[in-house]
């Protein structure tokens, strides 16, 4: 009898995707399969010297002496898996995990570290994909089979494993090579580096009107400790969630993985200003730093670079010696300086760009029409003032993308803004983001929409705006894994972001993970249950998974009126109700086909019908719809694909 391995051993663990709801659709079927299937592997794991400890269902747990005997053993049985001829009914996907590591013996069973991480890791694969840890690869790298390459997949964090795993992919011309990102979670951040979430301040000025003011002096230090390279900021939607609710502050550290928090009040009264500060080290609950300050509003810019330096240094400080932390306020001063470029030294400026960024973020017509008109009173008092370019950039974007101003004229205005807002401050990663956002959305000039987001995320590379701009970038490109990295770092840092995670959703679907992606819809749902999009988005999700009635009930709670109309539209399609769907798309198409006729063309291809859906994507393609640039990765319109006119809309697009 072969001697079991022990001691340090690599593990081989195996289990077929989907095989739950095989077995409840055809369970006859499975059950043959499912005898080949066992066969197949025990006949190559036993064949390579391997021993199976244990199997459970459809899962195989079996351990070599050897990482190269491991990873022959794997090799032979997926390609004979993949090569086998599965019944229609009981097609099977196997996903495989190795793993090399010391193991504990006991009872004949194996214990320890290494089948948890073979386990994580065997979890974060799909249906025919082969993946091995950096420890096997690093055993094997040598001595592959034939014509077998490692593919580098980085690196990815594991459920409840502490340090990221290196990930590889086996990859040869028999078996599968593209596979949807790995579903692996974000990797754990940097402990050693210093992380804080800025806290909105409280207005306790008698004037509520004056809460913009409170907001807006949060939001700005916020701003520039984002830009401090070394030290991690909790994004503004996530920071500001907890605006006048009852949380404390270790409850607020945990959901922002923080390890400081800096919290605050604001009084303004006329010309002067009482503000006053402190930063909390969670962990001991004790304030490293805190000052108060009675002002005039003149001197609102020295004090806001002074709390931002204390903060600096004090965070700096509490990991390093003494000596380096002595050096750190120096540094910091001159860090600072650097990251509030952009600024305007004219204090009424500054508060008329304060109000507009206040009405910024509430997008309706009306408050993004404030808006406009804040900014551009605070540039005719400082016409330099380049971060208020840069608002009116954004607020002009977001009007054309909301369909409150034509798109043509509205895209334009925010590219001119953008571009003169680098003109006056060329660092600024805020313009560079809203002057990637115009030539992603409006002029379709990706190579130019890459370089604005690379450039922001040199400048500001803890900037959460910056990442996912880049990922939405990389998801219109197709480039599934690239895309889901960014937006993972960028949930690290805006874990509370609803958007964020609609995004996340949106890239699962690319790759279609429709679990990953409800999923991630449901998430923004919890976060922001009265949010428009999220209900109509989830609703198409679970129609895609063949969940109807689930679907239903969603499309009628969505709020926006194109999103619901498109739900309702595919909803009624899919069970047959012509009438119903052809109501719900006239709808859409009398009240919003000046805005919406790349929603139209994705219903017009659900339903088949394809001379209409190209009539409307036409139409996309003329207003300039920004949901046009996702054309060749919208799983809606794949019924489009075999058409003679695919090819060449898709070449139009520069997404060939």
């Amino acid at each position: 009898m072969p001697e079991v391995p022990s001691g340090t051993v690599t593990l081989l663990f195996t289990d077929i995707e989907g095989s739950t709801r095989l077995w409840e659709v055809h369970p006859t079927a499975m059950r043959a399969a499912l005898a080949r299937h066992d066969a197949l592997l025990r006949y190559c794991i036993d064949d390579h010297n391997g021993h199976v400890f244990k199997t459970g269902g459809d899962a195989f747990c079996a351990t070599f002496h050897t990482a190269s005997d491991a990873l022959a053993a794997a090799f032979d049985a997926q390609r004979a898996l993949i090569h086998e001829p599965w019944p229609e009914a009981a097609k099977l996907r196997v996903r495989m995990a190795l793993h090399s590591g010391a193991v504990e013996m006991r009872d004949g069973d194996y214990f320890g570290a290494s089948l948890n991480r073979v386990a994580r890791l065997l979890a974060a694969g799909h249906g025919g994909q082969m993946l091995l840890s950096e420890a096997t690869h690093d055993l094997c790298r040598d001595h592959l089979p034939p014509r077998v390459t490692a593919k580098a997949l980085g690196a990815h964090g594991l459920k409840d494993i502490e340090r990221s795993e290196r990930v590889f992919q086996i990859c040869h011309p028999d078996l599968p090579q593209t596979f949807p990102p790995l579903k692996s979670q974000v990797a754990p951040l940097d402990k050693e580096m210093p992380s804080i979430a800025v806290l909105p301040f409280v207005n306790m000025s008698r004037d509520d009107e004056n809460e913009y003011f409170a907001d807006g002096l949060s939001e700005e230090l916020l701003n520039v400790l984002a830009k401090i390279r070394g030290l991690r900021v909790a994004s503004r939607t996530s920071a500001f969630s907890f605006k006048g609710k009852d949380v404390d502050i270790p409850t607020i550290a945990q959901k922002l993985n923080v390890a400081a928090v800096l919290e605050g009040s604001v009084r303004k009264s006329g010309k002067r200003v009482r503000i006053t500060a402190q930063l909390i080290e969670v962990a001991s609950d004790s304030h490293l730093w805190s000052e108060t300050y009675d002002r005039e509003l003149d001197d609102i810019f020295a004090v806001q670079d002074d709390i931002a330096q204390s903060v600096v240094k004090e965070l700096r400080a509490a990991l390093l010696e003494a000596p380096a932390a002595a050096a750190a306020g120096t540094t910091a001063v001159a860090e600072v300086r650097q990251a509030a470029t952009g600024r305007s030294d004219n204090p009424e400026a500054f508060r008329l760009y304060l109000q507009g960024k206040f009405f910024a973020e509430r997008t309706t017509q009306a408050d993004t029409d404030k808006a406009i008109a804040l900014f551009q009173q605070a540039l005719a008092i400082d016409p330099n003032f380049a971060l208020a370019w840069t608002g009116l950039s954004h607020v002009h974007r977001v009007q054309a993308g909301y369909g409150f101003a034509p798109i043509d004229e509205g895209f334009a205005r925010a590219l001119e803004a953008a571009q003169h807002a680098l003109r006056l401050a060329p660092d600024l990663p805020e313009a560079h983001i809203e002057l990637g956002q115009g030539f992603e959305n409006h002029e379709w000039n990706w190579a130019a929409a890459d370089a604005s987001y690379q450039r922001a995320l040199e400048l500001a590379p803890g900037d959460a705006n910056a990442l996912r701009s880049a990922a939405g970038l990389a998801r219109i490109l197709g480039h599934s894994d690239k895309a889901l990295e960014l937006i993972r770092n960028a949930i690290a840092l805006d874990p509370l972001s609803a958007s964020t995670h609609r995004q996340a959703a949106m890239i699962h679907l690319l790759s279609d993970q429709l679990e990953e992606t409800a999923t991630s819809f449901q998430l923004a749902l919890d976060i922001n249950p009265k949010g428009g999009l999220y209900h109509g988005f989830l609703a198409i999700t679970r129609l895609l998974q063949g969940r109807v009635d689930e679907a239903r009930a969603l499309a009628e709670n969505e709020s926006h009126d194109v999103f619901r109309n498109l739900a309702v539209t595919m909803i009624q399609h899919k069970v047959g109700n012509a009438a119903a769907s052809d109501a719900a798309l006239m709808t859409l198409i009398d009240g919003f086909g000046w805005t919406a006729a790349f929603q139209i063309a994705e219903a017009y291809a659900f339903r088949g019908e394809v001379d209409k859906a190209y009539e409307w994507l036409e139409a996309a393609y003329r207003q300039r719809d920004p949901g046009v640039v996702y054309t060749a990765v919208d799983t809606l319109l794949r019924p489009l694909h075999s058409d003679s006119r695919w090819a060449p809309f898709v070449r139009r697009m520069g997404l060939a």
